[in-house]
This record gives C-alpha cells, sequence and structure tokens, in this order.
C-alpha cells in the first residue's frame, strides 16, 4: 500500500521506489521523515516528542496563526503563545486525494485546537479551516497549505513551514539566491540588505529574508554538491535559522547538542507582515523540495 495509516502517523511509500517514504505524525500534521532513495533528508531530534505532549523538534512543525510571539498587544494574536496551535493540535487525516503522484490531506478547524488556547486568539470568534496536502512524487516533495476563513469575522495570520534540513557538516553548507533581499537579522535586531552571494554558518544565525522573489530558488550547497533546491509559491519569506551551541544547550528537546552541526532549517513562509481573509476567502501556498539540482546563480554577483 502507498499509504498506511497508524493512531498516531500516516506512511507515504512511493510505489515506484519503496526506498523513498514521508511519515506525518497527525499531532502538528508534522512531517517527521523524509527518506529519498534510502537517505533521510530532515532533520529530527533524537529527544523530539513523538506524543502529542509538546511540538516536535524538527521534521517540518507548522506554523499558524502567529511567526515568533506577537508584541503588539492589540493585535488578536498576541495572547497566543509562539508560533500559535496549528503544530500542537491533532489534525483530522482526511485520506488520500491523489495516487501518482501519492497526496494525502489533513485538516485543521477551531474543534481540534484546545479551547482554552483557540479562545486565546481573537477571543474565539474567528472560524477557519487549514487543509495540508503532502505530495510525494518521484524526485520531489511538496507540502501545500490551504487557509479558509469560514467564519463572519476577518482575521490576520502568518504563516511558516518550519522546516529541519539534515546535513552532513553545517560549516560545510552554503546557501544561495537570498543575495540582494531584505534581512531583519533577528539576533541583532537591524534590517539590511543581504549582500553575500552565499550565506555560510560558523555561529548562531537567526534571519529572515523578506519578499524574496518567487522565481528564485533556494539551494543548500555542500562542496558543490547541490542538496536541497527549494521552489515556493505564495511564501514572500524565508527563515534561515541554527541554534548553534549555547541556544542549543537550552533547548531540553535538542539532542545530541551536537545537532545543531547537522541541521539547518530554511523555513518559508509569509511572516514579515500578516495575511488578511475576509469572510469566505481562500489562501494558499506551497514548497516543492528537490533533493538534488544544478546550482542556479540567481543573483548579480557582480553588482556594486
Amino acid at each position: 500500500m502507498a499509504v498506511e495509516e497508524t493512531d498516531t502517523q500516516v506512511i507515504i511509500t512511493n510505489p515506484s521506489d519503496p526506498n523513498s517514504s514521508v511519515t506525518i505524525l497527525k499531532y502538528g500534521a508534522t512531517v517527521i521523515s523524509w527518506i529519498y532513495k534510502g537517505e533521510e533528508k530532515l532533520w529530527l531530534s533524537d529527544d523530539a516528542k513523538l506524543d502529542g505532549s509538546k511540538p516536535v523538534r524538527g521534521g517540518i512543525p507548522l506554523v499558524f496563526p502567529v511567526f515568533g510571539k506577537c508584541k503588539d498587544a492589540s493585535h488578536d494574536t498576541e495572547p497566543l503563545p509562539q508560533h500559535g496551535f496549528a503544530r500542537n493540535s491533532t489534525w483530522q487525516f482526511l485520506g488520500q486525494v491523489t495516487e501518482s503522484p501519492c497526496a494525502v490531506q489533513f485538516g485543521l478547524g477551531p474543534e481540534d485546537v484546545d479551547q482554552e488556547l483557540y479562545k486565546k486568539w481573537g477571543k474565539g470568534r474567528h472560524d477557519f479551516t487549514l487543509v495540508l496536502t503532502v505530495t510525494l512524487a518521484d524526485d520531489t516533495f511538496t507540502t501545500q497549505i490551504e487557509v479558509e476563513n469560514t467564519g463572519a469575522s476577518t482575521f490576520e495570520f502568518n504563516w511558516l513551514f518550519h522546516t529541519y534540513y539534515r546535513v552532513e557538516d553545517v560549516t560545510d553548507s552554503l546557501v544561495t539566491n537570498l543575495m540582494d533581499s531584505t534581512c531583519y537579522d533577528q539576533l541583532l535586531a537591524t534590517t539590511y540588505q543581504e549582500k553575500a552571494p552565499m550565506l555560510s554558518f560558523h555561529e548562531e544565525f537567526d534571519r529572515i529574508y523578506k519578499k524574496v522573489e518567487e522565481e528564485k530558488h533556494i539551494q543548500i550547497v555542500d562542496k558543490g554538491k547541490v542538496l536541497v533546491t527549494l521552489e515556493r509559491e505564495n511564501l514572500p519569506d524565508a527563515v534561515v535559522w541554527n541554534p548553534w551551541i549555547e541556544k542549543s544547550k537550552g533547548m531540553a528537546d535538542f539532542a545530541p547538542k551536537l545537532g545543531y552541526m547537522n541541521m539547518l532549517c530554511i523555513e518559508p513562509g509569509h511572516v514579515a507582515d500578516f495575511i488578511t481573509l475576509t469572510r469566505g476567502e481562500k489562501w494558499i501556498a506551497s514548497q516543492k523540495i528537490t533533493p538534488f539540482g544544478e546550482i542556479r546563480v540567481q543573483t548579480d554577483i557582480y553588482s556594486v
């Protein structure tokens, strides 16, 4: 069977390649494994909680309706905890929707969210439906989200695919095609234009790249080999993150503590500002990941 459901997980296996699969935890609809031709492509902490006791450390947690912690006391998302409630709610498995490529869907509505937590968002007056589609093709893996306002009140939200990639050694990894983007460095609390043709990692790294042109394919390159080619639809921002030494030590569910050397987060989303949905409106976005590719230079590295 291409799709196997257990009490807690859904596993998709590529019918044409039994060594390629995706595992999705129903809690958070979090992808916790993507194996391509026998090789794991995502990083998952050894101490990640997979029992629904807290959001998963690693894989692809889903961030909605707020990224980080809202600092605007007047905004509906301000009372919510960091990253909202999608990643710590149990989603409904809606079933398989296509056979070739194989795709499955998960759904989340207010009834699936802890009610005390849900009521913190606009005092519980916002009605919504989220539908996540996970598609495993021969050489690509896609996650798509559809957000629909099914209530009477307009609401604002952020979205983020908080994707943790597995790398052999982050100090050998480079991220390309973000040059000339507006960057907010969360460690320095400073905004500037990124002038590095390639990003490298030798210390804690936490930056939001805003309004990155959709035609730009963000790539992770290791010693001249493309590990990941990321295409985005309707996701203008990208968070690049590695916790490094001290922050890793401070996270109880981050293991091994040297695991920061083997992971790198490239997180496409809409987080630099809020999306507004009025009654009956839908918003759809997706990321498509290819675990290889030719190096693409989509920035003018010769500009002054």
